[in-house]
């Protein structure tokens, strides 16, 4: 019985990470590009932010629209769909030319690939999150591990996507050197088909989530205004909380180049750019790490604290490159010890698996929102701070003060307008809106999946099992 319940376990546990772990696909190209076509992007200075806008779009875009489908389809296909977006678009960002091989031809044809390629990543929050947040209420997983293993199988994935976007592109100039440039971003960007296209395969035999099986309006009209009613004031919040994390979270990301290149200087190597910017995002993992184990909403508030040493001492952190980058790594694994673990454990466990996906897209939509505000935000924040006195150093020490007090406040949201999480949360969250649907005269008979489709998923399962013996 003990053997069992541990195979059951570590199955439960692989159902969660192949949910989640799609996320690890994001970013690489726009520090690269800036090298290879200086003249171009200083003509041209928005081409950079364009890129990451448009990304951004892409995500958002995602997200609504397979929030929905994620409730009315199904999380597989949601899934499923999205690793095929992701590897699809990967392989053309990485092929992208301009007519006449022009640099504006390439821009356009790049910033197309990478808005599509942000409708997969977006896919992946609403779909891979939410199917990873009821996997892990599933048989077989510890009551006490239930939040902890969806943390480590979503935002720590992304997290490990941002250390591992940093790190491929200096092993590849490592390899190919200044003078090949563009076989640096190209292969970066077309190896975001690798883990796109190995989760698809783990994917293919895994079945709907019990919750969903039980619980969704697939096959039903959703009752919008009883959901409304009941949810938006958590929705409400959560949503705030979201926009102002990746308010603060993309733009340092994004950020960190740049901060680095006016400490160490503009002639510095690509070399040592990249290098600084691998030791900066490592430090998001012990954060996450970390953060699993903890999931309190009071861990949001950390991330305040050293945003404002970090302002107060900036002058003469830029004398010391190395205490720099690890205040500045530590402002952000603060960030994802608090808030970025718990804000989409939230956002999947407080809504109903009915409309989990609609709660869960809608939330992670407004925050990106909040990162493409924050990138477009921050460089007329940094000039604006270095308008005022002598310092020329103030401009770079803008967003740590705006990033720390809006830290704060977010932190004040979750604390008094979302409630904690409980041990099988959503299940009893779910017996809650099925009683209130009730008592407002809708029919809740209608929910779940049809006996054909049950039977079919208990197919699936039963001959999966039976392959894994053989």
């Amino acid at each position: 019985m003990g053997e069992l319940r541990k195979r059951v376990g570590l199955s439960q546990v692989s159902l969660i990470f192949a949910c989640g772990t799609a996320l690890f696909s994001d970013g690489y190209a726009n520090g690269v590009l800036k090298r290879i076509y200086p003249e171009q992007f200083a003509r041209h200075g928005t081409y950079s932010r364009t890129l990451s806008s448009l990304t951004f779009a892409g995500t958002v875009v995602g997200m609504l629209v397979f929030g929905y489908l994620s409730d009315k389809i199904g999380r597989k296909f949601g899934m499923m769909a999205a690793t095929g977006i992701v590897a699809l678009f990967s392989g053309l960002s990485a092929a992208s030319y301009g007519a006449h091989n022009s640099f504006s031809g390439l821009i356009a044809s790049l910033s197309a690939y990478r808005f599509l390629l942000g409708i997969g990543v977006g896919a992946e929050y609403p779909c891979g999150s939410v199917a990873a947040s009821e996997q892990s209420e599933g048989e077989g997983i510890a009551k006490n591990a239930q939040n902890r293993w969806f943390a480590l199988a979503t935002n720590a994935m992304i997290d490990f996507g941002f250390v591992i976007s940093s790190f491929v592109p200096l092993v590849l100039l490592w390899i190919f050197g200044m003078n090949h440039l563009r076989a640096v971003w190209r292969i970066s960007l077309g190896l975001g088909v690798v883990p796109a296209a190995a989760v698809f395969i783990w994917r293919l035999r895994m079945a709907e989530p019990e919750r969903f099986q039980k619980d969704s309006m697939k096959h039903v009209t959703i009752p919008y205004w009883l959901v409304f009613r009941r949810y938006w004031p958590s929705l409400l919040a959560i949503c705030a909380a979201w926009f102002i994390y990746d308010f603060i979270t993309y733009p340092f990301g994004i950020y960190s180049s740049t901060v680095v290149d006016s400490i160490i200087g503009d002639n510095s190597t690509l070399y040592i750019v990249f290098g600084w910017n691998v030791v900066i995002n490592l430090f998001y993992m012990p954060g996450t790490i970390i953060g699993a184990f903890i999931l309190t909403r009071r861990s949001i508030l950390a991330q305040a604290v050293i945003g404002f040493i970090m302002s107060a001492c900036y002058k003469q952190l830029q004398k010391h490159i190395a205490a720099f980058a690890v205040l500045y790594g530590v402002f952000l694994s603060f960030g994802e010890l608090g808030p970025g673990n718990c804000l989409g454990l939230l956002a999947a466990k407080t809504g109903p698996t009915a409309t989990r996906g609609h709660f869960y897209g809608l939330a992670a939509a407004v925050g990106k929102i909040g990162a493409f505000v924050g990138t477009w935000a921050f460089p007329p924040l940094i000039t604006a701070f270095s308008r005022h006195g002598t310092d020329p150093s103030r401009g770079d020490t803008g967003p740590f003060w705006v990033g720390s007090g809006l830290a704060v406040l977010s932190a004040l949201i979750t604390f008094f307008f979302v409630r904690p999480l409980t041990t099988d949360g959503m299940a009893t969250e779910d017996i809650a809106f099925r009683e209130y649907l009730e008592a407002n005269g809708w029919d809740t008979s209608q929910m779940g999946l049809t006996a054909e489709e049950r039977s079919a998923e208990i197919v699936s399962i039963s001959s999966d099992e039976n392959e894994k013996k053989v």
